[in-house]
């Protein structure tokens, strides 16, 4: 069994993302302490600005044609592809950035969809068992004053689910910067009662992640 987790958060050392994913993490590796876990942190070695569009216009031309950049970069999705295509599960932890998805995670995405195996019209990904675990900084849901302004969670389901065909569940947990903000202190009571929630939640699928075996639940 084997385990593909990525963090995608630029601050390691409070990041709550990386948090709920190590409560993923360590129901996975209770039940299979033997596996082997895959960690690719996109903050530590981002994907480099210019990949995905060298791997784009490498593929329109002929190898013997392509530049030494346009080979790194193709070379770096099929790595990609490979850690995702021979992983057992999938673990991904990517916070909301400035109301959107992590540039770091969008990066990495966009690359890896270079790989034909993983693209729409034969995903080598259709049915592994994956969660993801993303954080707001503030609260955006409905009947809230920034309802809808998180345009991370839906467009990351929707890559993850319905592009790549992810048996996904989420993991999500608002409010992450109240302690952080003093604008934020009169969420205090509310602010832990979601942080319970998302840190039972993380416990509850990565006891389903581990039961999973090649898409299919135990």
């Amino acid at each position: 069994m084997s385990l593909f987790r990525l963090d995608a958060s630029i601050l390691p050392a409070t990041s709550a993302s990386r948090s709920l994913a190590d409560l993923v993490e360590a129901e996975w590796t209770s039940s299979h302490p033997d596996s082997v876990v895959t960690r690719r942190d996109l903050a530590a070695d981002p994907v480099p600005s210019t990949a995905w569009a060298d791997a784009v216009t490498g593929s329109f031309v002929a190898a013997e044609e392509r530049t030494e950049r346009q080979n790194e970069a193709r070379a770096l999705a099929t790595t990609f592809a490979d850690e995702l295509i021979g992983a057992d599960a999938l673990l991904f932890a990517v916070p909301l950035y400035n109301y959107g998805p992590s540039q770091h995670f969008k990066t990495w995405f966009d690359l890896a969809y270079t790989d034909p195996r993983i693209d729409p019209t034969g995903t080598a990904l259709n049915g592994k068992p994956a969660t993801l675990v993303t954080v707001l900084g503030g609260n955006y849901s409905e009947g809230s004053p920034k309802a809808g302004w998180d345009h991370s969670t839906g467009w990351l389901r929707r890559v993850l689910e319905d592009v790549w065909g992810l048996d996904l569940r989420v993991v999500q947990r608002p409010f992450t910067l109240v302690g952080v903000n003093p604008a934020m202190d009169a969420f205090t009571e509310v602010a832990q009662e979601l942080k319970d929630k998302a840190e039972a939640s993380a416990r509850t699928y990565g006891q389903e992640l581990a039961a999973s075996r090649n898409g299919n639940a135990a």
